[in-house]
């Protein structure tokens, strides 16, 4: 991975794809396919993305989560065969860039010859940089700019908008689908208050790093922890047990408890994939009935998680 977009070597014959591709859906894909097909021909596969995420610095409201944060983006990418990626951080003096001036700076000193963007991808001052324009600057200086029409499913173009809100609002399986893989965030498992473990069921706590989460609930999931994957149990929710259906934090605890599992996890990224949603989460009159409506829920996740592979 390389930082900004100078003093960038040993790339070889690049053929780029440039975009946000936050959640890197069947439409990113579509793209980024079309760049892993040179690499037969000797070519390196090359993406240039921006962090942070355009709408975060342009606009006045607060940070909206984005699906991916910068590091999940990257190690899917790095699992996709990617040679190298060009994260380029966003300002607004990027904003303020000229499609021309991006030709200039960043893809001429890549010696790039093609470069693979989206049919609805627009930069520069104003969105002036759209396909058409960039193709006009990019015949000047001997580059071929090619674009890829969206992917489509339930007859409408997949967008990262469009996720984001299945996502958020539970739809699981239809995310599911645009993403041709299971809707999971990746975290950093942080300390809680241990409530889990008091109550027989040990969980680590995520920090998901405003990546977008589904509603609160209890799902069953797949873990990933250093390529390796285990069968786990995932609340999202506030405990209204133990502090009242009223008590809301800002944002959501996620706990997970995967079975057959004692280490440490203090510190370490892991990456939950959401496999079904099991329940919604509900205020218990007491302790004792919440720890048997887990053991139902950890029955209950085994049997899908075994159907599940």
């Amino acid at each position: 991975m390389f930082h900004g977009y100078k003093n960038i070597t040993g790339i070889k014959n690049p053929v780029i794809a440039i975009g946000i591709f936050d959640g890197l859906h069947l439409g990113h894909k579509k793209v980024i396919s079309k760049i892993l097909s040179y690499k037969k021909q000797g070519s390196d596969s090359v993406i240039i993305t921006f962090d942070p995420h355009p709408r975060n610095v342009l606009s006045k409201s607060k940070v909206s989560p984005r699906i991916m944060s910068l590091k999940h983006r990257l190690q899917i990418l790095d699992k996709m065969g990617i040679d190298a990626v060009i994260v380029i951080k966003f300002t607004t003096f990027l904003a303020k860039m000229s499609p021309e001036d991006f030709v200039k700076r960043v893809l001429i000193p890549l010696s790039t010859k093609k470069v693979y963007i989206g049919e609805n991808f627009k930069f520069g001052h104003n969105k002036q940089g759209d396909v058409a324009f960039f193709n006009e600057i990019g015949k000047h200086y001997g580059i071929k700019i090619y674009k890829v029409s969206p992917a489509k499913k339930y007859k409408k173009e997949i967008s990262s908008t469009w996720l984001r809100a299945l996502i958020g609002s539970g739809k699981l399986k239809k995310a599911r689908v645009l993403l041709n893989r299971p809707v999971s965030i990746l975290g950093t498992v942080v300390h809680g208050d241990s409530r889990g473990k008091k109550l027989g069921f040990p969980t680590a706590n995520l920090d998901p790093h405003q990546e977008v989460i589904p509603p609160a609930g209890v799902y069953a999931a797949k873990i990933n922890i250093n390529e390796k994957f285990y069968d786990a149990v995932v609340n999202i929710g506030f405990r209204p047990t133990f502090y009242g259906i009223k008590h809301k934090r800002e944002e959501p605890n996620i706990e997970t408890h995967i079975f057959n599992f004692s280490k440490k996890l203090y510190g370490k990224n892991i990456e939950i994939f959401f496999i079904t949603k099991l329940r919604d989460e509900k205020k218990f009159a007491d302790k004792e009935l919440l720890i048997r409506q887990i053991k139902k829920d950890i029955t209950r996740a085994k049997k899908i998680l075994t159907r599940s592979g």
